[in-house]
């Protein structure tokens, strides 16, 4: 059972447990009880279950794409695991589950949902508040984008890569995303998910309601979310 808690009741338990971690206007919890949002519009994430049960080969005999989804909310668990699957870091030098050319790890996990669109803060495992709106149809052009709990946008940050030539960026962007996107498809089969990768979007309009800069780009979008019927 998870449980909200405001940052007076919040202060009061800490007071008497010492059990909270505080650092750069997050708040963090050891225990994944609690739901925390914090004032500065940061929600801490569940530390992820790596452990998987099912072997490789059995996921991409199950990988598939589903554009139906059943209404209702992704458990914050599932959510947690979900994004370290997706781009997380699985090494103590911050190195992540999908590779990216000179590690320059160019690519922002957003995820959007009926209560707003957040940016995947990895090296936190939090959330971060980018717009308190519901921004999921605006993620696809397709009818059932906004029927699913979920919309990931992945966003290449051009700053990020360094001295790569111009005409080489977009071909590296859409290289990494296709490794991330790749990590959610398994990710989905392992855990009974629906989910597509998905290239028609309006971006500037996405662009602008997500108050991205001009050197971010939108590179794709993915559904996720829990099968209908």
């Amino acid at each position: 059972m998870k449980t909200k808690i405001n940052r007076r009741e919040f202060l009061k338990a800490t007071a008497t447990t010492g059990s909270a971690i505080v650092a750069g206007g997050t708040f963090f919890l050891p225990s994944p009880r609690f739901t925390l949002v914090s004032e500065a519009g940061a929600s801490a994430l569940p530390k992820p279950h790596v452990d998987g049960e099912k072997a490789l080969m059995r996921l991409l005999k199950e990988r598939k794409s589903h554009r139906e989804y059943r209404p209702g909310q992704l458990p914050q668990e599932v959510i947690s695991n979900l994004l370290w699957a997706a781009f997380g870091i699985n090494r103590p030098d911050g190195r992540r589950t999908a590779p990216t050319a000179r590690n320059r790890q160019d690519i922002d996990v957003y995820i959007c949902m009926a209560e707003g669109t957040y940016l995947y803060d990895v090296k936190a495992h939090a959330l971060k508040l980018v717009v308190a709106e519901d921004l999921r149809a605006l993620t696809g052009t397709q009818p059932f984008v906004k029927e699913a709990p979920i919309n990931l946008v992945y966003v290449a940050d051009l700053t990020k890569m360094g001295n790569v030539p111009e005409d080489e960026k977009s071909l590296f962007a859409g290289a990494h995303t296709g490794f991330i996107s790749q990590n959610v498809y398994l990710f989905c089969a392992s855990e009974g998910l629906s989910t597509v990768v998905r290239a028609l979007i309006d971006r500037p309009t996405l662009a602008k309601s997500m108050k991205l800069r001009s050197d971010q780009k939108i590179v794709l979008a993915q559904c996720v979310g829990y099968p209908k019927g």
